[in-house]
């Protein structure tokens, strides 16, 4: 075998081939680590907002969109009453009507911004137990909450949506009482208010859905069960985990063409860099062959044309890491469901660096292997 310092002495032979195979694999590892990143933080957020214990109970037909469901305002009591199996804490059914609402706000100078609204009464607190108040109070009528997020998917700054501020949602001022958080769930990115109020402004007497926490997974049949014996309240109960792995499946699209364009991207890199080494290895094919006409194998002057692609596309791969974690790491990306954090977790920095090895070792062959298969005698003539 050829010494490991041979294939690293060929690397500095010619420092501008050098940058490009950095910068190739640089930009391919780049991309796909911040596809990753993109995919599974929105893929961990939409599956993180689902308990197992909760059920929604929406309309019938409505079983894709908690927004476009109408449910009669007496069903919350009469699931309350009938549905066995659901959570108390002293003696408050964790039973929480809502009114879902993706309406226009106006607040900091700027009009018609876009958020989710949740009309919510104090039972959505015992339902939804990941919910904590972190800052103010909740909300009376005329006040809203917000979620730790809401700012930043409203494209605000922070301090305008602290306790005090107020902002218009049709055509009424409405002061923020409080701040809550919800780690990794939509709710972070979504304004809450009192039921009523929410009913009034948008002019509407049903609710999106009722939410009711179980004491056990299991008791989601007799949830169900209701839900197929009362016709007349036209319900379809639905696990909340179930709910939100289907909008996962839902922006399933849009994360496939987030691939699609990094691996679009990638192509072109991958093939630049392989016309690069096809150029690097042809210019010493003189040399190669001198290798063979000392003694060394066509296999070991292979693996030491691989061991050079290799340490470059790792070196590549260092450099992508490093821009990733100071570009991508822990930025925010908002999206009509909510806001979501990239993260390069490890099963992403293991994506970037197999697609690493497979590069360098890939890409390597088939310039090396034409360059080694010209007889010996031809070789050595060749300039």
């Amino acid at each position: 075998m050829l010494p490991f310092t041979y294939a690293i002495r060929n690397l500095f032979r010619d420092p501008g081939r050098l940058l490009q195979k950095l910068g190739g694999a640089a930009l391919v590892v780049f991309l796909l680590l911040a596809a990753g990143a993109f995919n599974q933080g929105m893929d961990e957020l939409l599956r993180g907002s689902g308990s197992p214990l909760n059920v929604i109970f929406l309309g019938a037909g409505s079983e894709e969109s908690v927004e476009r469901s109408e449910v009669r305002a007496d069903a919350e009591s009469r699931i309350a009453a009938g549905v066995r199996g659901i959570s108390t804490r002293a003696g408050v059914a964790a039973v929480s009507g809502e009114v879902h609402y993706m309406g226009l706000f106006d607040l900091a100078g700027k009009t018609g911004v876009q958020a989710l609204a949740r009309g919510i009464s104090p039972a959505a607190f015992e339902v939804h137990r990941e919910v904590r108040l972190v800052e103010g109070e909740y909300p009376r009528s005329g006040e809203i909450m917000v979620g730790r997020l809401a700012a930043h998917s409203l494209g605000v700054a922070e301090e305008d949506l602290r306790p005090g501020s107020t902002l218009r949602f049709e055509g009424t001022e409405l002061t923020v009482s409080g701040i809550f958080a919800a780690p990794g769930t939509v709710m972070e990115s979504e304004i809450w208010m009192d039921r009523t109020d929410l009913m009034t402004f948008v002019l509407r007497d049903t609710l999106s859905c009722v939410v009711v926490r179980l004491e056990s997974p299991e008791a989601f049949a007799d949830a169900d069960l209701f839900a197929k014996q009362r016709l007349d309240l036209e319900l379809v109960a639905i696990r909340e985990a179930d709910y939100y792995a289907k909008l996962s499946e839902f922006f399933g699209p849009i994360r496939m063409m987030t691939w699609l364009t990094a691996a679009l991207v990638a192509a072109g890199a991958v093939f630049g860099g392989v016309n690069v080494l096809y150029a690097a290895f042809a210019s010493r094919i003189r040399e190669l062959a001198t290798l063979q006409a000392v003694g060394y194998s066509r296999a070991a002057i292979l693996v030491s044309l691989v061991q050079e692609s290799l340490v470059a596309t790792l070196a590549g791969t260092l450099l992508a890491s490093i821009l990733a974690v100071a570009i991508l790491e822990g930025v925010r990306v908002p999206f009509s469901m909510g806001t979501f954090q990239l993260t390069l977790s490890a099963p992403v920095l293991a994506l970037g660096l197999g697609a690493a090895l497979l590069l360098g070792t890939l890409g390597a062959l088939p310039p090396a292997w034409r360059c080694l298969m010209a007889p010996i005698p031809v070789a050595l003539r060749s300039r």
